[in-house]
This record gives C-alpha cells, structure tokens and sequence, in this order.
C-alpha cells in the first residue's frame, strides 16, 4: 500500500539513497539525506523519513534519539508499513521480540505481501518458538516465492519442528521433485539426510532404509549413510546387514566405542566367552587400536580379567600412557577388579626395581628386552592415583614420592602429589604442589588452569586471577577478560570460593555474569537462522535449535543456579548490615593514636577507591570507543552494571532465588537438588502448599534420599506449629503427609528412618537433623546420634565429616562435643586442615567451616573430587 505521505521526485530519490545508505552501513551520509528532505518545511515531520532517521541514529549508537524520531515517524503516518517495519527493528535490536512481532504484524497489515518483513517476522518466531506462527508465515512467503529453495525448506522444518513429520516428508518430498541434482551437490545432498532424519523421527524405518538406498549416489557423505543404514538395519532386525556395515565402520574408525557395542548388538554373542572371542578376532584385525583391548574389561570377571588387565596394563606402562588411570577409572565400581588390579599393580613394581622386567618370569623367556627405567616410573604414577581413589593417602603419599625421588622433572607427578593433598583435606599444600609444576611450564596453559582451579578451592582468589592474568589479554583485567570469554568453570569456582568466603555480593556477581552468558548463547542463535537455511546444513541447524531449548539444563548454569539459590537463602536467613554505621560506633572507644591510624587508613583507602575508579573509566571509554567502531545495531541493551554490594543488600532475596529456580524446574525436573532447593525457598515463604508440591515430586524421584527425610520432618512440624491455616490447605497437608508416613507419626517415622540404614553416616546426619527439628530440646541424643564414627560407617568421608563439625558449631552449638568430635576426625583425616584442633578451645559456634565442603543447608554435599 502506498504511503499517506508521498514525496516529490527529488525528495524520492533522497529517500531511497537514505535506504541504500543503511544497507551498505555509511550512516553519516544517510543521516544528510534525512537532514535534506526533513529541512523542507513542508517534509519536515515526514513519517518515513523520521523513522529512517531514527533507525540511522540507532545503528550510531544514539538510542534515545533514535526512538524519538521513530515515534515521531510512527504518529505522522500510522498507516506506513516502512514506520511499524522500522520500528520493529528498534524493538528487535533491543532484544524486546514480543513487541517487534507486534510491529512486524501492525505492517503487514499495510503491506502483507512485503517479503522483508514477513523474512523479519519469520525469524523472531523461530527465535521466540512461536511455531505456529512460524508455519504460517513460511506459507505464505512460499506462496510468494514458490521457486526459492529457502522458502521450501523453511515451509518443511516448521512442521518437522511442530513433530507433523507426516506433512515435513510430503513438502520435502515435492521439493525434491523439482530438483535436478549436480554430479557432486553437497547442498543437495543434506537436504536428502535431513529428509531421511525426519522420516526417522517419524519412526518410518523401512520407508527410511529403502530411502537411502534409492539416493545413495546423491548423498556426499558415505560416512553418514554408512551410519544411517547400520542403525536402521539393526532396528529392523536385518542383523547380518548391520554386522557387515559395523564392520565397515570399524574398518574406517577402530577407535569408536559405539560401533563395537553395536557390532555386538547385531551380532548377539550367547555368553561372555562368544563376546570375548568376537573382541579377541577385531584385535587380530587392528592390532594397534586400543578400543578393542580396553572394552572386554568391562565384562569380563575372575582370572579372565586378571589375565586381559595384565596384558593392557604391560602394553601402556611400556609405552607410558599418562591418562592410564582415567581410561580404568570406570572398573573401580567393581571391588573384585580393583583388587586384582593392584596385585597386578604391586607385582610389576618389586619385579621392574629389581629385574627391570613385569615379572619374574619374563627373565626365563628368551631374547626378553628389559624395560627402560620409565616403565617402573609410570607403574609408580598409575599406583599413586590407585591408592588416592581408595582415599589410602599414606600409600598414594608413599608411591608418589618414590616416583618424585626417581624423575624429579615430570610435571604430572607434581599435579597427582596436588590431587592427592586435595582429595586427603589440605587445599593449601595442594595448591603449593600444582603452583610447583606450573613454575616447571609457564607456557602450559592446563597446568596453569588447573592451579587456578586448586586457589580457588583454596579462597585464594586474587591470586587465582594473577595466575589467570598469564593467558589473558594485556591492558584488561583477568576477571573482566574471562567474563568477556565466557570462561565458566573460572566463574563457578570463584563463585564457590566467594560463597565460602561469605563475600554474597561477589558470590551472586558471578552466577548472575554466568546466567548473562546462556542469555547470549541463546541470542546468538539469531545469526544462524537464516545462514544454515540458506547454506543447507540443516541436521546441524535443528540440532542446534534442540539443544538451545534446553541450554540451561548444562552443569555449569545448574551449579551457578545453586550457589545463586543458596546465597540468596542465606541473605535471607542473615542479611547484611550496614557496616559504616558499625565502624562509627567503634571509633568513640578508640584511643587518639588508634583513631589517627584508622583515619589514615581510610585515606588510603578512599585514594585508592579513586584510583580504580579512574581506570575503570578511562576502561569504559575505551570499550565505547570500540564499539562505536562496528554497527551499533547488532548490540542488544545496555546491561546493568553488577555492584557486589547492591546486589548482597537487596530487599527480595527470595524472589531473587526464584529466578533461578525456575530454569531448574524446566529444565533439569529429573534432578532431585532442583525440588530439594524449591523447598528451602518455598520453606522460608511460608508456602506450605509449594513445600507439599516440592517433597512430592523428590519423593517421585528418590524416595530413600536422606535431605528429603530432612524436608519431611520439616513440613510435619510446620505443619503442627502454624495456626490459622485455610482448611482446605491444612487437610491437604495431612493427608499427603500421612500418604508419606503410613501409619507411623513423625517421630517414629524418623526411628525407623535410623534403623533402616544406620550404616549411612548421610542418613544419620539427615535424622539428626530431623529431630532436632521435631525436638529442638533434645541436644544430647542428636549429638550422639550425629557424631559416631564406627567402622561399619560406609559412607565415613571427609565431607560427611565436615558437615557434621558444622552442624555441631552452627545448629547445635555444642562447643565440647564439637571439640571432641574435632580430634576423632583429625585421627581419621590427620591431613584434613577442617580438623587440626586449634591452639585453645577448639571449633567456635559461630565460625563456619572454611573448607571446600558446602553449608548444612546444601541438599547434598558436592564431591571434592576432580
């Protein structure tokens, strides 16, 4: 539809050169031409001019001049579809896509057939999922554009996306029709595997099978047929086809652990001693692969093991394999393997230092080469991480320092030495052991990140980040350089450590710059939408919108939403008070002297507080001159800037905590920690119903889960203590509470929860802690409940322990008991720095410990462990 306000000629022509000029991005020529037109009084509040003008201003940088000429525009000529378009695109930039489809809609009505703006339109539905949007829109751009490629496969992936696999295979299928492929199409040769995928996830196998036969000369990659056929013969029991192909494969990858299990799958060996046999025949076949040696030891058991581990373990100690341990570590569930294991272990190490051979044996054998001196030295490294494992730290200390004493310049044996200070309790010897072997190899960019991990383990957090500044870019500082590169393990660690430390403003800082950046990844998916169509990687591209639907079900954003929760918890149990006003209140105690030297002090500190802010200006000045140098446009809104003491003095904490619950609902409901934290949130709002909602939902998940006990007896006494309760809501309660207990009442319930395993240290400290809830005055028997350490304990470690000494010194406050209990765990950890008894009167109630052990109100205790 034509504009209600048309230009002249010359005016025309001034307009379109203003559209050419944001195209090619010489925005200060576009901004002229706008200047000539709207200087004419009579097209001086020219609706598309003024909105072509603000969206020039937009890409300068200058957003709020930029939506006041847009709106400028849009109120002179509400009927343009160039003003809503435009306006669309503002909205867009800003990352507002709810508000830009509205516009993008408001200018189809003016002009539904414009492509460019049902193309826009289709990309902020696919972006937003709106897929049934995202099919109309498609169609119609098809009715437009029936002979593109793009508006086809567009039409296509909607209903493939929508799972209408049925009507995805029909428009496939009629594209393809039109085609004449090239004697080497790549293109057209994914667009037949995307279709094939789809017919795959329709579960149409035979249709899917014949179809890769029909077109095997079309598809490029013989790799992906050979796979595709493999699987679907195996799915539809054509066995002998599948062997034959999973040989083929094996033929091309030895190393791939997937095609030996399918291979067995197709060829399905009776027993145990058929499988080996199969194993043993491809290990004739590929003599120098590994996978074939290394997978038999996953099911074979007794003297056979015995047999194949001592063949594997002489061919990599020989050849000296550094991640041996790594590639076993799997077999260490089964006891029976990991004895057998160190007797084969232990007999090469008295054979090699005295015969420089695995065994005594091999001397009889003749022509038999001796080892080199580097076999016993790896026998030593592999017994060292054996030991350290089975957490036997004298034996792990013992072998490693023999390896040491034996090559003092191997830089692995200093980072194991590490591990091991680490997994026994002492952080701070373990960061002195990993600080040695980066000082060995300052340009070992793992070595040093791995020492940065260990100060951070360690709350040493300056010196993690000057470790860090080794590898980062000049002129910024490591932290900021890090968020910039989104390096995540490094934030997660420093959140931890931040967390420990009790610094909440710089601990929720770096969840909240982890969560910053899945936003990103999740924006950064906009690029993509229209370069894979039109490069036809299209498997990659759905791959790519399915993994982005679940993005935040990876560890690292579930680890940050953690931590973020349990701060914010604990900023509600204990908020922060204002420190200054307490330092005003000391300063009237102070002698003359003392009050000279503090308000020195503070001196230095408000010269320095200057100083940084400076650099941080003169940083910041420097960061919009670069910006201003590539479009403006492609910059999404100006976040707020993250201040550790804002953040840690807010007023919400608990909604706050809800923000990050509420991906963990979506996206990881299978974790019980994420039900587990929603009670400890819920809890504290007093939101019995939420409460009720989040045990039953772990309980779905784990119903032996010692913190859940823990729950449980927290909603029963709540559910007794408060009063005034709707009825409705307090029947609800109680029946779902007695659906969980039985018969039993809640003291009871508890008693046979001790009785039930009362060789799990963690259900002890779940009990105890369950009636102390129930019973608050029953000190005495929650002590000794919680503080015995037999031998029958299974699960004695160093974390439990830990929780437990907190337990007593937060929650109890049982100085005597703590002490005592203090000194028995120093006799299990002597190297545990949690446990060295202090000079006078042991752990205070009110000091926490600082370990790398996570607080009494963590669902479960996190592993210290690599």
């Amino acid at each position: 539809m034509p504009s209600s306000q048309p230009l002249p000629p010359k005016e025309n022509t001034l307009f379109k050169r203003i559209l050419k000029c944001y195209e090619q991005k010489q925005y200060k020529n576009g901004l002229k031409f706008a200047k000539q037109i709207l200087s004419n009084p009579k097209y001086g509040e020219h609706g598309e001019t003024l909105a072509m003008k603000g969206l020039t201003l937009n890409c300068l940088g200058r957003k709020e001049d930029a939506y006041e000429h847009v709106r400028r525009g849009l109120r002179n000529d509400l009927q343009s579809h160039v003003c809503w378009h435009v306006y669309g695109l503002l909205q867009r930039s800003d990352r507002k896509y709810d508000e830009a489809i509205k516009c993008y809609r408001n200018a189809l009505k003016w002009d539904k057939d414009n492509i460019q703006i049902l193309r826009d339109l289709s990309l902020l539905q696919i972006q937003m999922r709106d897929l049934d949007g995202y099919r109309d829109t498609r169609f119609q751009l098809l009715q437009l554009r029936p002979a593109q490629r793009v508006s086809w496969i567009g039409y296509a992936m909607a209903f493939d996306l929508l799972k209408e696999y049925d009507m995805a295979i029909r428009v496939l299928e009629e594209y393809r029709k039109t085609q004449t492929p090239k004697p080497y199409d790549y293109e057209h040769s994914e667009m037949l595997l995307y279709q094939n995928e789809v017919m795959r996830e329709a579960r149409q196998y035979q249709e899917a099978l014949d179809h890769m036969y029909k077109y095997e000369e079309q598809i490029c990659d013989k790799l992906a047929f050979k796979e595709i056929t493999a699987e679907l013969s195996l799915k539809l029991n054509k066995l002998k086809e599948a062997e034959i192909l999973y040989y083929d494969l094996i033929a091309r990858n030895p190393e791939n652990h997937s095609y030996y299990g399918q291979l067995v799958e197709a060829v399905q060996p009776k027993n145990d001693v058929e499988q080996l046999d199969l194993y043993k025949k491809l290990q004739a076949l590929y003599p120098r692969a590994e996978a074939p040696k290394r997978l038999p030891l996953n099911f074979v058991k007794g003297d056979t093991f015995e047999s194949l581990i001592d063949v594997y373990l002489r061919r990599a100690l020989h050849k000296g394999v550094p991640p041996l341990f790594i590639n076993l570590k799997s077999l260490y569930t089964d006891k029976d393997k990991v004895q057998r294991i160190e007797k084969v272990a232990l007999g090469y190490i008295d054979s090699l230092d005295k015969n420089s051979t695995f065994s005594p044996e091999d001397l009889e054998k003749p022509d038999i080469e001796k080892e080199a001196p580097t076999a016993y030295l790896w026998t030593l490294f592999y017994l060292a991480q054996h030991y350290d494992h089975l957490r036997e730290t004298d034996k792990a200390l013992k072998y490693i320092e023999i390896a040491l004493e034996h090559t003092p310049t191997l830089i692995e044996l200093f980072v194991i030495k590490g591990k091991i200070y680490k997994h026994a309790g002492d952080v701070q010897q373990a960061v002195e052991w990993l600080d040695e072997a980066q000082s060995q190899d300052t340009a070992d960019r793992y070595i040093n990140s791995k020492c940065a991990k260990y100060m951070l383990r360690a709350n040493l957090t300056k010196q993690a980040e000057e470790m860090c500044a080794k590898f980062t870019r000049e002129g910024v500082s490591a932290m900021e350089n890090l968020n910039e590169m989104q390096c995540m393990w490094f934030q997660l660690e420093c959140a931890a450590a931040y967390q420990r430390l009790g610094k909440y403003g710089e601990a929720l800082k770096k969840c909240i710059e982890i969560d910053r950046h899945f936003s990103e990844i999740i924006e950064d998916q906009f690029d993509f939408h229209t370069y894979c169509m039109r490069k036809m990687t299209l498997r990659a591209y759905v791959g790519l919108l399915r993994l982005e639907d679940i993005i935040r079900y990876h560890p690292f954003y579930f680890k940050a939403a953690q931590i973020a929760i349990e701060v914010y918890v604990q900023l509600y149990d204990h908020p922060v008070t204002d420190l200054d006003k307490t330092e005003e209140i000391d300063t009237e105690n102070l002698t003359p002297k003392e009050l000279k030297k503090l308000k020195s002090k503070q001196r230095r500190a408000e010269r320095r507080k200057a100083e940084e802010k400076r650099k941080e200006e003169e940083r910041a000045a420097l960061e919009k001159q670069q910006k201003n140098k590539h479009d403006a446009d492609l910059d999404g809104p100006k976040e707020e800037e993250l201040v550790p003491e804002k953040l840690e003095r807010i007023n919400d904490p608990l909604d706050q905590a809800i923000y990050f619950l509420k991906p963990l609902q979506n996206f990881a409901p299978e974790r019980i920690e994420t039900h587990l934290l929603a009670f400890d949130i819920y809890s504290r709002k007093g939101k019995l119903l939420l409460m009720l909602q989040s045990i039953k939902r772990a309980h779905s998940l784990d119903s032996t889960n010692p913190y859940l006990h823990y729950c449980i007896c927290q909603l029963a006494r709540r559910g007794e203590k408060q009063s005034g309760l709707p009825e409705a809501v307090s029947t609800v309660i109680q029946q779902e509470l007695k659906r969980l207990l039985g018969d039993k009442d809640m003291r009871q319930f508890n008693e046979d929860f001790i009785k039930s395993n009362p060789t799990s240290l963690t259900n002890l400290i779940a009990a105890a802690k369950g009636l102390h809830t129930l019973e608050p005055t029953l000190t005495e028997k929650v002590t000794e409940l919680v503080t015995y350490l037999g031998d029958d304990l299974e699960d004695r470690t160093l974390e439990n322990c830990t929780e437990v000494l907190n337990f007593l010194c937060d929650s109890l406050k049982v100085e005597s008991a703590a002490v005592e209990y203090q000194k028995k765990c120093h006799e299990l950890f002597p190297l545990a720095t949690a446990f060295i008894p202090t000079e006078k009167d042991g752990p205070k109630g009110d000091e926490k410990i600082q370990d790398q052990t996570p607080s009494p109100q963590t669902p479960q205790a996190n592993s210290i462990s690599s």
